[in-house]
């Protein structure tokens, strides 16, 4: 082979491995919907208002797509463990796309899944509930201080406040 026609093979080559890549889809900016500090802030509230008729002595947390904290409040009177059940109940909603409460049926003694509970930051009670926009979990409420199904209803009620805005 002469070194043009090696030169020119050469350049062959590497324009093949050009037109691979650049037939190649291009990276692109992920874009993702999350709960916002105002969406955060009108499920707090809605979630106090629905418990006030129960027991206001509540904490309550939102989580936000990434599980992490976004919003934390501890009315006048809630136990100050209230606040790590808050954020562990919504954790394991956001985590398994369910309710706490759901996920703990699921993962009951002798389940298939039982050692789920063993995760770090998970909990087996009621109380969370995941926001969801389709089957894509946006983030969670988690309610503590009343009991399981009323920390439930109330962790609804602040996502209810909001249900507009998920699309």
């Amino acid at each position: 082979m002469t070194p043009f026609v090696q030169r020119l093979a050469a350049g062959l080559g590497g324009a093949a491995v050009t037109l691979a890549f650049s037939a190649a889809p291009q990276a692109q900016t992920l874009s993702q919907k999350n709960v916002s500090l105002e969406q955060a802030v009108d499920i707090v509230e809605a979630a106090i208002e629905f418990c006030k008729e129960s027991d206001p002595r509540i904490s309550v947390a939102v989580l936000d797509r990434e599980g992490q904290v976004r919003l934390l409040v501890r009315t006048n009177g809630a136990n100050p463990h209230n606040l790590d059940l808050a954020v562990r109940k919504a954790y394991t909603a956001k985590t398994f796309k369910m309710s706490s409460a759901d996920w703990a049926k699921r993962t009951a003694p002798g389940q298939d899944v039982e050692a789920q509970r063993q995760l770090e930051g998970t909990i087996a009670l009621g109380g969370g509930v995941p926001i969801m926009i389709g089957r894509d979990a946006i983030g969670a409420v988690g309610v503590s201080g009343n009991s399981q199904t009323g920390d439930e209803a109330c962790a609804r009620a602040g996502i209810a406040k909001i249900a507009d805005q998920l699309n």
